[in-house]
Parts: structure tokens; C-alpha cells; sequence
């Protein structure tokens, strides 16, 4: 389906979504609020100009009725879709073209995702800002300014439509380019931030994650706005040239990594000024950082509390002059003349050039030249990461922790090809000091940066005499040596960590995302058990409709098989259940071999019982939480964890949801990485599933409905107290009703929200028939009261589909257009007529017809034939059902099994086999020839509950591991 977003081979970087999460500079600060809650009537900002005086005197009164005006203005619009708000409104959006239109007489270059940026030629010694102000001349980029958004929200009618119909974010398309090109507005793309550097935010982001400069801008006011990912990912694909949602997640996190950096430099000049610390060439190193580790490098000597580096006590000396003097003028410099033999420093001369010295070596690894010419000349060069066994580790460790990590005990490889799992296993055994870690720069690069700084960088104006160019070429050794080595090898190893974790934690969310994803086992009973020795296997029979019908326990590996098997298969043929869910926990082996004996001696007849084999990973956890008591008060704890084993077949997401991510157990690493970063992205990945999914409004529970996009745990409440107080929702705009959801919630949230449509007819059918009957029997003597809402309130048939309600008036044309009905939706004649006009006029030619996108268009064809109840979760795998076991036994090289992916890893992919014990698929074995064409279609890859075919290429008795090749994906 078009609404599930692909992945992309990128790192995935997350954020924290909910409202009681969002990052730092959506909340952090007073004044970030006040200048969002200025931006959203955006015609206060329109009008400032025109009357500073009185939005100087007045700005309280001014800016509350506006904010009550721009409310109302949303309200009234909500249901139109963002690119056919201009229609109305045509005329001004043409103004609005032709006052761009001196502006994009240049020709234009869209950038790919692929391509990086230019990196100039010559290092010139100038702040960041020039190079800034070249490369935004060069590149045309949208305007994403102030200014030019103040323009344009003249002829706006709601706060909502003010990123997403603008001339420079549309998309013309090209009979070259289906996917169209975004009309780019020369103005360039300089966003206004709160702390401002030496470099622009939208350029530096581009950099960083690869993505064309008109989408970072784009992005940032989306992010703004407080639009979530879901959302954008699939209602704003025109703005985002179509990214996915992991893309969009590394986009954010990025964004939120350079603010964080932005305000801490800010942070570290305000201090710096107050102490009086703060000079010309200290605020441009400080306003040039762009990563925490290069503000560290610059601000560590100032810091409160450092004893000052050996530059200082040699500048406090007064030996700053003759070390400039060194560089500027070195034929009147006469270092004698510094000699003081009463004073500590200055006593004799070699004091006195070891100062000099000192104070040079500050300069030389400080300047930015400088550093970014060691840094080219190292992506150069060969430069390896090395691992040895600590001498101390192997007196004072356990052999049982030394063994674990005995591929790196003399282990090296390069810093470009070395894997993340690899990062990360060092990382983890230098912390239990079992390993010692470095890094190795050939002495090449310190020959060829030495001759460049004395010959080229920092050669004197003037002739240097022996002696002094000796103190130069110390200095510049010094430099190297004591500051930009180990600058370096904090760069290379914090780059190399924080690659690894990215990865790590993205790798966590593909996880997460294929397991929320497998597809639901609906319409029959299922029997959960949760095996267990000593106290027992807790069973739970559950109906098709999730409703618990039976919880029992039985002691199957205590001597009563026999007579347990009894109860069992009463059970069964008591509740017509015929499948049988098994934990993956403590005896889980032995469990699987009881139920398979019986199932191959037909015990279950005339019942033919298949059973499989599900993870628990965080069933125990649940049990006890607040939730589980909520929902089931009156069970036992033990008990509860096998109707949620049950449920994690029959309905994976809604019942996966309950857990916290962490708990699930399908990532690498994750006790290694920032847990604040694995939450906020794991978090976002819970989120985009229940959003892409839907859920049924009148139906789902408070824990499922608050991770859809736009809601958080209260809101979520309080719509389920709206639906127990008022009966079932009819329709999406009811939603404008419940307390806490206002303009922008309802954006964010309406258009994953579904309706069931049969069931709303039901009731308001019956409804009607009650207030008729009611308005007879009271017709006499009584006023007429108002109105219900089931009697005022009409179900929309649009409802149940994956349009947004801003969209439905386009989706009504199109319908119009094609000679189509709302009552056809879902059925296979709208699915005949859509072809017919497709055929016809074009997918472009109709989005043109109806002043729409590509994009959109698709979006309401998609849900106007997709069949009612459809679900996207179909196309993923289900459980695999078995009727036999294997044992570990009978493996043997060259044997063809089928199994099912437990979990996927840079390094492999671990799949269940059968025998107890789960092999590895290396990812050397893993291309794309033997992935399935749907596979490589929707970039997933292989992930947990895929089924595969695999042949056994190894088996190692002794250390019970299994090597595996992927044949086929099934």
C-alpha cells in the first residue's frame, strides 16, 4: 500500500513524539513558546511592520483575539485538503507567483539524496558565514524565511495551510522526473533560529544527513509546527520529496543535535563574556562549532575550575607579544629581553621558548584551517582503530568475560570499514577493561601536516633565524602531538560511537516495526500457554474476538502428562479451539514436544491442532503492571502472561503496544546505547504502526489510541470518556468535541482514525427509532428539545478510509469525476472506474484536472478502492503454524529447513529453526537475488517473523551454534 513509507538505507535518528516528550527545542523555553505562539496567526507577524507602536504598547491585547480568529479560521477549513485551499483563493496565489517570479530567472540544480555537498577547494582563513553566504548564492533553494512565509499567509485562511500550498514547495512535473521537482525560490532557504551561529542550519543539515537543502528547510518549519512524523510522512509527501519515516526521524534528530550545540555555545559566550574571558577570535572559534566535541576542544581552558592550560600561565607571563612577534615580525624579536631571573617561567631562556612555544602550539591547533587540513588529510590516509587484552583484565577477569571478547584481544581495522557491531563490542569491553583501545595516525600525516604548517600555513613573513625557526618547528610538532592527536582520536572514536548507536537503535526500530507489523490471526480461538516446570503451565483460551473464555493450570513435566493431555483436549473441543500458542520461555523445548507428540498420535481428533511458537519477551513485565490489573483485575498475574501470549498472535499491535519497546528484545546492543535516544525513537516507531495501521475509534482501547499520531495518554482518555458518556463517534468531526483536541490534534490525528460504518448505521438507525417512539409518547404539552447528536450528526463514508478530512472535498470532485458514489467505496466497481479515467487522462493529467498533487490524488485513490476493513498488515507474514518438531539431533549439513526470523543484526540474521536453538544467516549469505520481489519493493529486508527457507552449512555440537544459507524468503 502507497501509505506504508518504505525504509531507506540511511541511519535512523529519532525524536520523542508525544506531547509530554517533545524535544527540547519545541519546549524548552519560554521564549521559544512565545515566538511559536506569534508565528501561528500569522497575520500578527504580517502586520508588525505596518504598526510596531501599537503591538509594542498592546501586545497581550492584540494577540489573543487574533489567536481566537485564527482558531475559528481552522475550524472552518479542517476538512479541506492543504494544496486545494488555494482555490478560493487562485487569483492571490497567482499574485503570489508573479512577485516570485524575478526571483527565478536563474537556473536551478536540484540536488539528489545521494550527492554531497561541494567541498571548496581552497581553505580560506574567514569565518563560516562567508562560506555560508557563497553557497546559498550558488545553490537556489525555497525561501523558508520569515519575511517571505509573511507574504504569503496574507492570502491564508488557517494556520494550518501555512507550510504546505506555498509556490516554492510545489511540485511541477516533468515528463523527465514523474516524481516532479519542487519550484525553488532563489531567496534562499535561511531559517531564523533562536541561537544564531557562524553557519546556517539548513546548509549544515543537509550535510549532515544528506537531504536536498528546500527539504531540510521544509522540514524544520513542519517540526515547528508540531506536525508528527506519521503525518508528514504521509499527508505532506509533496514537501518532503516523498522521504520515509526513518529518514524523517534522522532529520529531527540531527535538527535537535545542532540546536543542542547552538545553545550550549550560546551558553558557554555568555559565561565567557561575564567572567571577561570572551575575545574577537575566541566568539568566532565558539560560533563555528558544529559538534559538541569541537565546543569542548575550543572552551575546555575557560572552563570554571581548570587550572588554565600551559598557553595561559605563559600568556598571564606576558609572552604573548613574542610568539606574535614570532609569526609577524621575527627580525626585532629578542627573547633575552623576556628573561627575568627572579620570576618562575622566565628565568632562563629555554623557559622563555617553552612558553613561546606553548603559546604558538594554542594558535596552531586552534585555527580552523589548520584543523580542517589535518582532518582531509586523514580521510586520506590509512588510519585503523587497534584492540588489545589489558594486562590487568587477565589477572583480575573472569575467563568466562575474556573469552566473550576474544576476536578482539588483537584486533585492527580501518575506521572506514569497521562495523558498528564491532564499535560497539570494543566500546563495551574497554568499560569492563578487558580490552585497551586506540587509535593509529601514521607518522606520514604528522611529517606531511608539519612541513605544510611551517612552509605553507604559518610560514613567518620575514627570514627566520636559526634558532627561531627551530622554536617554530617544536612549536608546530607540539601542537600536533600534545592537542590535535588526541583531538582526533576523540573525534574518530566519539563518530565512531555515535555512528554505532544510530545504528543500533535504528536497526532496534526495523525490528520493532516488522514485529508490530506481522500479520493478525483473526477469527478463531486460541489456547496461549506459558510453560513453566515447577509451578506449572498457565493456559488461557481466548475467542475470536479477544474475550477471555477459559484460564486454567496444568503440570505437564511433573509424571502427569497422561492425565493433563485429558484436560487439554476437553478444553479444546469445549471451545472448538484448534491452535495452540507456546511461549518461547523456560521449558518451552520440552512443551513444544508434548504438544507435537500428541498432535502426531491424532490425540486431538477430530480436531486438527497445529501449534507455534511466540516470543515472550516482556509477557512477565506486563503481567504486574497497573495496565493488566486495569484490564484484567480478577486474575492471577501468572495467568494474565499467557492471554497476552495468546493475544500477541491473534492481534500483535494492539497487544505488543502495552509493553514498553525495550522489553521486546529484538534489538543489539541496547543496554550500550543512549537510552534517552533508543526511547524517543522506538517510541516514534510504535507511533508511525499504530498511525499507518488505524484503529477503530469506537472500538480500540485507551492504550492503543494513545500512540496515534497527535494524541497522548490524556487526550486518549478523554476520548474514551466522550465515547462512554455520549455513545459511539459517527463521524471524524465529533473529534472536535472531546476535550483537549483542538485544531492542530485533530490535523495530526483525524486521518488514522477509522469508522466502522455498518455498526454506525446500526446505531443510528436504532437511535432513531428511539426518539421516535419517545417524541409520540411526550408529543403533548412539552417544548421540542434540542437535537441529539446521533440526529444532527450523519456518518461519512470517507470515514473509513486513510483520507484525511482535509481532503475530502478533493476526494468528492474526483468521485464526481468519475461517476462514482461514496457508497462504492471498497468495492470493485470504483475499483473499474478509477482504472478507466487513469487510463485515460493520466495520474498527472487528473491531479492537474483537480488542482492537486500526485501525491494526494494517489493518497484518495488508494483509500477510495482499498476494501472496507483493509488492512496493511496483510501483506506481512503470520506465525508459522507447525505439527512436528525437529531435534538438534538431526541436523545435519546440507539439511533444507523452513524456519522463522527471531531477530536481524548488522552482522546476521538469527532465525528459529525448530531445535531449541536459533542459527545464524551471516550477512554475507543475505542478497538481493534471494529476496522475494515484494521484499526488495517495500525495502523491509528481512526482519522478525518473516518466514525463510535455509540450508544448513554448519553445526557446532560442542559450542551449539548453527550456521545457516538464506535459499528463498518465503
Amino acid at each position: 500500500m502507497s501509505s506504508l513509507p518504505r525504509r531507506v538505507k540511511s541511519e535512523a535518528k529519532a525524536l520523542k513524539s508525544e506531547d509530554d516528550e517533545l524535544p527540547s527545542f519545541l519546549n524548552s523555553s519560554s521564549e521559544s513558546e512565545e515566538e511559536e505562539e506569534e508565528w501561528e496567526p500569522k497575520s500578527t507577524i504580517a502586520k508588525r511592520p505596518r504598526l510596531p507602536k501599537k503591538s509594542e504598547a498592546k501586545p497581550k491585547r492584540v494577540a489573543a483575539p487574533r489567536s481566537a480568529v485564527a482558531r475559528k479560521k481552522v475550524k472552518k477549513v479542517a476538512i479541506k485538503e492543504e494544496m486545494d485551499v488555494s482555490l478560493p483563493i487562485a487569483p492571490a496565489e497567482d499574485d503570489r507567483m508573479q512577485l516570485l517570479k524575478p526571483k527565478e530567472g536563474t537556473g536551478t540544480k536540484s540536488k539528489t539524496l545521494n550527492q554531497k555537498p561541494e567541498v571548496p577547494k581552497k581553505m580560506e582563513i574567514n569565518s563560516l558565514q562567508g562560506k555560508n553566504v557563497k553557497s546559498l548564492q550558488s545553490d537556489e533553494e525555497p525561501s523558508t524565511s520569515v519575511p517571505v512565509g509573511g507574504n504569503q499567509v496574507k492570502h491564508e485562511k488557517s494556520e494550518k495551510d501555512f507550510a504546505f500550498d506555498q509556490p516554492p514547495f510545489k511540485k511541477i512535473k516533468l515528463a523527465t522526473c514523474p516524481e516532479g521537482k519542487p519550484v525553488k525560490n532563489v531567496g534562499g532557504n535561511k531559517v531564523k533560529e533562536e541561537f544564531e551561529m557562524n553557519w546556517d542550519i539548513v546548509q549544515a543539515l543537509s550535510e549532515i544527513t544528506n537531504v536536498e537543502p528546500w527539504v531540510c528547510a521544509n522540514l524544520i518549519h513542519l517540526f515547528q509546527e508540531e506536525n508528527t512524523i506519521p503525518f508528514i510522512a504521509r499527508y505532506r509527501k509533496e514537501l518532503i520529496n516523498n522521504l520515509e519515516a526513518d529518514a524523517l526521524r534522522e532529520v529531527q534528530q540531527a535538527l535537535e543535535e545542532l540546536r543542542t550545540v547552538a545553545k550550549k555555545t550560546h551558553t558557554m559566550i555568555q559565561k565567557l563574556k561575564k567572567e571577561g574571558k570572551l575575545s574577537g577570535c575566541l566568539l568566532t572559534a565558539l560560533l563555528n562549532c558544529r559538534t559538541l566535541e569541537e565546543l569542548d576542544h575550543v572552551s575546555a581552558p575557560y572552563k570554571t575550575g581548570s587550572k588554565g592550560t600551559k598557553a595561559q600561565r605563559a600568556k598571564q607571563l606576558g609572552l604573548e607579544p613574542a610568539a606574535l612577534a614570532l609569526l609577524q615580525n621575527p627580525g626585532e624579536l629578542n627573547l633575552f629581553s623576556y628573561i627575568r631571573p627572579t620570576t618562575k617561567g622566565l628565568s632562563t631562556i629555554q623557559e622563555v621558548e617553552a612558553g613561546v612555544q606553548h603559546i604558538l602550539a594554542d594558535i596552531f591547533a586552534k585555527d580552523k584551517d589548520t584543523l580542517d587540513f589535518i582532518r582531509k588529510l586523514c580521510q586520506q590516509r590509512y588510519i585503523c582503530i587497534q584492540s588489545a587484552l589489558a594486562k590487568v583484565s587477565s589477572k583480575s577477569g573472569s575467563e568466562k568475560d575474556i573469552d566473550k571478547f576474544q576476536l578482539y584481544h588483537e584486533f585492527s581495522c580501518n575506521i572506514k570499514n569497521i562495523q558498528h557491531h564491532q564499535i560497539l563490542a570494543i566500546n563495551r569491553g574497554e568499560n569492563l577493561k578487558i580490552l585497551t583501545v586506540k587509535v593509529n595516525i601514521p607518522d606520514g600525516v604528522k611529517n606531511e601536516f608539519c612541513w605544510w604548517c611551517v612552509n605553507e600555513r604559518w610560514r613567518p613573513k620575514q627570514f627566520l633565524k636559526p634558532e627561531l625557526m627551530r622554536i617554530l618547528r617544536n612549536s608546530v610538532e607540539d601542537a600536533y602531538k600534545r592537542l590535535i592527536y588526541p583531538l582526533l582520536c576523540r573525534e574518530f572514536r566519539s563518530k565512531l560511537t555515535s555512528d554505532a548507536e544510530k545504528e543500533s537503535v535504528m536497526m532496534f526500530g526495523r525490528n520493532l516495526r516488522q514485529l508490530l507489523l506481522t500479520s493478525p490471526v483473526r477469527g478463531r480461538a486460541l489456547m496461549g500457554v506459558d510453560p513453566g516446570y515447577k509451578h506449572g503451565c498457565k493456559l488461557a483460551i481466548i475467542s475470536p474476538t479477544s474475550q477471555i473464555l477459559h484460564t486454567d493450570v496444568v503440570y505437564l513435566h511433573s509424571g502427569q502428562g497422561f492425565r493433563e493431555a485429558e484436560k487439554i483436549k476437553r478444553l479444546l473441543l469445549q471451545y472448538n479451539c484448534s491452535t495452540v500458542v507456546i511461549g518461547n520461555g523456560t521449558a518451552c523445548r520440552e512443551t513444544e514436544a508434548y504438544f507435537a507428540d500428541l498432535i502426531m498420535k491424532k490425540y486431538f481428533a477430530p480436531l486438527d491442532v497445529v501449534y507455534c511458537i511466540v516470543s515472550e519477551a516482556g509477557a512477565s513485565i506486563y503481567s504486574v503492571s497497573p495496565e493488566a490489573s486495569k484490564e484484567m483485575p480478577d486474575l492471577d498475574p501468572n495467568l494474565r502472561s499467557a492471554v497476552s501470549i495468546a493475544r500477541r498472535v491473534q492481534d500483535p499491535l494492539a497487544e505488543l503496544v502495552k509493553i514498553e519497546p525495550k522489553h521486546i528484545g529484538v534489538g543489539m546492543y541496547q543496554h550500550d546505547v543512549s537510552q534517552t535516544l533508543l526511547k524517543a525513537t522506538l517510541d516514534s516507531v510504535v507511533e508511525e504502526c499504530v498511525s499507518f495501521v488505524g484503529v477503530d475509534i469506537n472500538i480500540c482501547s485507551e492504550i492503543l489510541l494513545r500512540h496515534i499520531a497527535g494524541l497522548n495518554a490524556n487526550r486518549a482518555k478523554n476520548i474514551i470518556e466522550w465515547r462512554e458518556k455520549n455513545g459511539p463517534f459517527i463521524n471524524r468531526e465529533q473529534l472536535k468535541e472531546v476535550k483537549g483536541l483542538g485544531p492542530k490534534t485533530f490535523q495530526q490525528c483525524a486521518g488514522f482514525i477509522r469508522f466502522n460504518q455498518e455498526y454506525i448505521k446500526t446505531f443510528c438507525s436504532s437511535k432513531k427509532t428511539e426518539l421516535g417512539s419517545h417524541a409520540k409518547a411526550g408529543a403533548q404539552g412539552k417544548k421540542k428539545s434540542k437535537p441529539t447528536p446521533c440526529a444532527s450528526r450523519q456518518p461519512n463514508p470517507l470515514d473509513q478510509t486513510c483520507i484525511h478530512p482535509e481532503s475530502y472535498t478533493i476526494a468528492m470532485r474526483f468521485l464526481s469525476f468519475i461517476g462514482g458514489s461514496v457508497n462504492d467505496i471498497g468495492k470493485s466497481d470504483m475499483q473499474q472506474k478509477v482504472n478507466a479515467v487513469i487510463q485515460k487522462e493520466g495520474l498527472e493529467g487528473t491531479a492537474k484536472r483537480l488542482n492537486t498533487t500526485v501525491h494526494t490524488l494517489q493518497l484518495i485513490i488508494d483509500g477510495l478502492t482499498q476494501p472496507e476493513g483493509f488492512d496493511i498488515r496483510t501483506d506481512f507474514d503470520k506465525p508459522d503454524f507447525k505439527r512436528s518438531i525437529v531435534c538438534f539431533e538431526d541436523l545435519s549439513v546440507g539439511t533444507v529447513l523452513t524456519g522463522k526470523v527471531e531477530n536481524a543484526t548488522p552482522f546476521g540474521v538469527f532465525v528459529d529453526i525448530g531445535v531449541g536453538k536459533s542459527g545464524l544467516i551471516p550477512v554475507r549469505n543475505i542478497t538481493e537475488a534471494k529476496l522475494s520481489k515484494v521484499k526488495k519493493r517495500r525495502s523491509l529486508g528481512l526482519g522478525p517473523g518473516e518466514r525463510v527457507e535455509v540450508k544448513v552449512l554448519n553445526v557446532d555440537i560442542a559450542r551449539l551454534r548453527i550456521t545457516l544459507d538464506l535459499i528463498r524468503v518465503l
